[in-house]
């Protein structure tokens, strides 16, 4: 019975990380979901033990399957099936790492930006990696307006306000890594002899 009440211990504090990561606010859900706000918090908070009733339309609203929200152990395929996340801004999130808290990685698939469009930067806890594959990334960085070309990478603490987008009317293709608690990514080189 214990490991039952673990396994439900642990789905607020798995809830409110999935939110964060996908910056939703509670009342955004709440509209997605028809959960009042309330039952949300309880949920994420632990005041509220969780059942399907609420967590079917949860697993829908985030696309994911209802074992990812429970923590239940993975079983049968081993392969990785990583499930795309489309923004409201038409941009394509693909995750690429599967374990709650630490450092995250994201392939970014974001559409060509009108001329006319104007950047809203945002800030929040963490740290950010970025890494251009395609395209050519524009990242407003506090008063800084810097265009990435593939090849480029960038770091920056997110609680500077920062926005990134397409800089022209093609799409750009890029990988973030990204820590909530200000990870910072690590590189570690072997040196190479000269001549080889």
């Amino acid at each position: 019975m214990e490991d039952l009440d673990d396994v439900i211990t642990a789905v607020g504090p798995r809830l409110r990380a999935l939110r964060a990561q996908r910056e939703v606010t509670l009342a955004e859900l709440s509209a997605t979901t028809g959960i009042s706000v309330s039952t949300l918090s309880r949920l994420e908070s632990g005041q509220r033990r969780p059942n399907l009733e609420l967590l079917l339309p949860l697993a829908r609203a985030y696309e994911v399957p209802l074992d990812e929200l429970v923590g239940a152990p993975h079983t049968g395929d081993p392969r990785v099936h990583m499930r795309p996340v489309s923004t409201a801004h038409g941009a394509t999130i693909i995750p690429l790492t599967r374990r709650a808290g630490g450092v995250q990685a994201y392939k970014h698939i974001i559409p060509g930006t009108p001329p006319d469009a104007v950047p809203t930067p945002k800030t929040h806890e963490g740290y950010e990696w970025v890494y251009v594959l395609d395209g050519r990334l524009r990242l407003v960085l506090g008063d800084q307006d810097l265009i990435l070309v593939p090849g480029e990478a960038a770091e920056f603490d997110t609680r500077a306000p920062h926005w990134f987008g397409s800089a022209d009317s093609q799409p750009v293709e890029m990988l973030s890594l990204f820590g909530r608690q200000g990870e910072r990514a690590h590189v570690r080189a072997r040196s190479v002899p000269q001549g080889s």
